[in-house]
């Protein structure tokens, strides 16, 4: 045990480091874009969420490349930490059987320290608007109150890792291409934290790993996390690409609840294409469960159109929030 503790300390440490010359790169970015950029905050200085006309027509706010990249930066040096981290964490939780933490521990984190250097937060209401969830699976929690269960959230952008990072519920996994196996620190992390793998080149085995999915939700109760869109859309109103059929053949195989999971455009918080990294508060709404039991591999195409129309109305109206 010593052995370990003595490499994870000086790790979790030089984590800090970074962390704090992160942050004191934020401060000076921030500072220099309020020079450069006076369009109003995308959240009001009470921090409360902003107010916007319509979920077609979000703020104006202009770019700023210099912030944008040194966002980038921050980003991808927070997500090697967390990744880094999660690796670590991984190793350790399933040496005391807590394996299926591992997603949850390391969401957290990244929610932590890319909150505290971006100031962007992804804030999640509970079903009935206007408080957070809570953590203690209590009431009508659908978030931590379902397992197992689907979980389906609408893909945006790269930032929607932070926004599994606020909601990511305890005992869940998030699916993914394969390619990402083989990524450095992410694809070391998602491989020893029960990531589940899909080859989208390969039918069979993307049919035998759902197949593998849905048997563990079954015997350890284990959730997974789905973007049925399938790919990033990086909208600028509220919208959905359609949706694939994996993640609602997959709950209706293991006759699992899904639960969608709606996030609002922010596109005046971080847009890739219009070169835009701000502070802001983006809010989550966790929807109600919607359940497969009974339900045929027959009936996956209505149930798809049912959800996908259900979450279609959630963003729009977070998105005027």
């Amino acid at each position: 045990m010593a052995n370990l503790l003595a490499p994870l300390v000086v790790f979790l440490t030089l984590s800090l480091l970074i962390i704090a010359l992160l942050h004191l790169l934020s401060f000076i970015t921030n500072a220099m874009s309020r020079r450069l950029d006076p369009s109003p905050s995308p959240t009001h200085s009470n921090g409360s969420l902003s107010k916007r006309p319509s979920p077609e027509l979000p703020p104006i706010v202009h770019s700023d490349p210099f912030k944008f990249y040194a966002g980038l930066l921050t980003s991808l040096l927070l997500l090697i930490v967390a990744a880094s981290y999660g690796a670590i964490s991984s190793i350790l939780l399933r040496l005391f059987g807590l394996g299926g933490l591992s997603q949850w521990t390391t969401a957290r984190a990244f929610k932590w320290m890319m909150g505290l250097s971006t100031g962007i937060w992804f804030e999640v209401l509970n079903a009935n608007g206007g408080k957070e969830v809570r953590e203690d699976g209590k009431g009508d929690d659908w978030l931590n109150g379902t397992r197992p269960a689907v979980f389906l959230g609408n893909h945006q952008s790269e930032l929607d890792i932070l926004m599994l990072g606020a909601m990511f519920p305890k005992y869940c996994s998030v699916t993914s291409k394969r390619s990402l196996m083989w990524y450095p620190f992410l694809g070391w992390f998602m491989a020893l934290s029960k990531t589940v793998f899909i080859d989208r080149a390969n039918r069979q085995s993307a049919i035998a790993a759902f197949d593998g999915a849905a048997h563990t939700m079954r015997v350890h109760r284990q959730s997974v996390f789905i973007f049925p869109e399938g790919t990033r859309s990086y909208p600028d109103h509220a919208m959905l690409l359609p949706f694939k059929k994996g993640a609602f053949h997959l709950a209706v195989q293991a006759q699992v609840p899904i639960v969608p999971v709606a996030v609002a455009n922010y596109a005046n918080v971080v847009d890739v294409r219009r070169q835009i990294f701000r502070a802001g508060r983006i809010p989550v709404r966790v929807m109600e469960p919607v359940e497969t039991r009974g339900l045929g591999q027959e009936d996956v195409g209505a149930l798809m159109e049912r959800v996908r129309e259900g979450m279609l109305r959630e963003i729009e109206e977070l998105t005027r929030l």
